[in-house]
């Protein structure tokens, strides 16, 4: 199946090209996808692809078949930050779900002159539309979370739906998870189940945890990547928890910590920061992890971070195998 053509638009806008693995025929795309996305979110239903990245004061949804084409895609948005009210201000991080034949849309925002750490929430949409770009949203509101916080995911595990997001815990950004009635509804105790207590976390003068995302492992392990260290750092980076087949997920001492980074900065390849990353598949099944990117040293934290994707195999192990961030002109790991 294909994943995406290389379009002639995409081609001129952007500084790599790579040759898609896997692919029946000689398949290619461009990174970065745009020029311009913080915070990328890509989901996959049947053949099509909708993608999604920060933009403050609304949330829009691109869709599309071939990712190489992203750029052409019109962008709809689908809902816009009140003038008033607790979700008003620095909406971040858009996640779209497919839950029960529905679609859910998740979100960080902060209250009307409020845009600080201690104002902060997730919130979600529903629309029981076939299509998510049609107007169908229904607020259901913010989420319930002990902490305020940002960067809400969620995910279905052996039967049950979980919430993991990242905390504010006095000086640190943790991540928590929870279990949930619904797609709007928490239940039980908050367990912090990763702490930024590893120096490569605490790099830009802060110590962070956030931008959690679900990845089932092949042998039935669960794994959850998560950004650590401030965005406007050139350390950013991207982290991996495990926790082990029929572990409970609740349960803190079930998940262990990779040692270092899994995708981190390559000065040689051009890209720093990386992070904020989403899983999705293809098609034909592979794997893919999109996140965001720096093209030189210090961008800092602004929209010039640009959404870039390459695969992610699997190792003998069950455990998966990112490889350095991809660089112009080289083809994407193995």
């Amino acid at each position: 199946m294909k994943l995406v053509n290389l379009s002639a638009r995409a081609a001129a806008a952007a500084s790599l090209v790579l040759l898609l693995a896997g692919a029946a025929d000689d398949t290619r795309f461009a990174n970065p996808l745009l020029p311009s996305g913080p915070d990328p979110w890509i989901t996959r239903e049947g053949q099509d692809y909708y993608y999604l990245n920060t933009l403050g004061n609304r949330i829009a949804i691109r869709k599309t078949r071939d990712l190489g084409k992203l750029a052409e895609a019109e962008e709809v948005t689908v809902w816009r930050a009140p003038a008033t009210g607790p979700n008003a201000e620095a909406v971040w991080a858009p996640e779209l779900h497919r839950i029960d034949g529905k679609w859910y849309l998740y979100y960080t925002a902060a209250a009307a002159g409020h845009n600080d750490d201690a104002h902060r929430g997730i919130f979600v949409l529903e629309n029981a539309s076939a299509d998510p770009l049609s107007a169908n949203w229904v607020d259901r509101g913010r989420l319930e979370t002990a902490h305020t916080g940002i960067d809400g995911t969620t995910f279905a595990w052996r039967g049950k739906r979980y919430f993991v997001y990242s905390p504010y815990v006095g000086p640190d950004s943790n991540l928590a998870i929870v279990a949930m009635a619904n797609p709007w509804t928490l239940t039980g105790p908050e367990t912090i189940i990763a702490r930024p207590d590893q120096s490569w976390e605490r790099q830009g003068g802060r110590q962070i945890l956030e931008g959690p995302e679900f990845l089932a492992g092949p042998k039935g392990d669960l794994f959850l990547s998560y950004s650590g260290s401030a965005c406007w750092s050139d350390d950013y980076a991207i982290g991996l928890l495990r926790a082990p087949a029929n572990a409970n997920p609740l349960d803190a001492k079930m998940w262990t910590k990779a040692p270092g980074p899994v995708i981190a900065k390559s000065p040689a390849h051009g890209v720093f920061a990386p992070g904020h990353n989403g899983f999705f598949t293809s098609p034909d099944g592979q794997h893919w992890i999109v996140y965001h990117a720096n093209p030189a040293a210090d961008m800092k934290c602004t929209p010039r971070r640009a959404p870039r994707i390459q695969r992610v195999t699997f190792g003998r192990d069950g455990h998966p195998v990112f490889g350095d961030p991809v660089a112009d002109g080289t083809l994407p790991a193995r």
